[in-house]
């Protein structure tokens, strides 16, 4: 069941994002379509109380419960990152606006922009650990709940490898190659503009 809701989370975020999106730039409702993107984080509450139901239920802790809490963590973390991005490409393309800030290609302004994405690994991971550490204190049982600190693990991983990916480019940072000249002057100009902050409500 778990699994099976956490399939409808997603499916039901690009729902609501396709219909929020439509209506604010193809049937010019612009409210309506901002009240419904605004209903995204429903879904991971939604998500959150069952999970919590069923271990109250007295279901034993397992992968699924461990994988619906960093579910949660990453659409918390990155969900309004990606609406917000999509919805600068509908503006521009449905209602003629301007044309989206692109994330900064070199330099010290992609090696600022790659360590913020990492901290939104860093408060998605967080936010995981968290959850699942309130399950095990709930279950307050070692055995039963391993594979909930499990998870805890893979969450530290994650953390750590992007990590490391973000530091490559704060050590080494990426350079326009030789056909790229013309590029220079979008990394200088790049770290004057804030790449696209913040998936709308996710």
């Amino acid at each position: 069941m778990i699994v099976t809701l956490i399939v409808v989370c997603e499916v039901g975020f690009w729902v609501l994002l396709a219909a929020g999106l439509g209506l604010r730039y193809l049937a010019k409702m612009s409210r309506t379509g901002a009240a419904v993107l605004l209903c995204e984080p429903l879904l991971e509450v939604v998500l959150l109380v069952v999970t919590v139901l069923d271990l109250r239920a007295g279901a034993d802790p397992d992968w699924k419960h461990g994988l619906a809490a960093v579910y949660i963590g990453y659409t918390a973390a990155f969900g309004h990152y990606t609406v917000r991005w999509l919805d600068g490409h509908a503006r521009h393309r449905l209602a003629g606006g301007p044309p989206p800030v692109k994330p900064p290609r070199f330099g010290a302004a992609r090696a600022r922009h790659e360590v913020k994405l990492w901290l939104r690994t860093v408060a998605g991971a967080g936010l995981a650990a968290a959850l699942l550490q309130i399950g095990v204190r709930y279950v307050d049982d070692p055995e039963r709940t391993a594979s909930l600190t499990s998870w805890q693990g893979f969450a530290g991983r994650a953390v750590l490898i992007h990590g490391l990916i973000a530091l490559s480019y704060v050590l080494w940072p990426k350079k326009p190659k030789g056909g790229d000249e013309g590029n220079v002057s979008e990394a200088v100009a790049g770290a004057a503009v804030h790449p696209v902050e913040d998936r709308a409500g996710r």
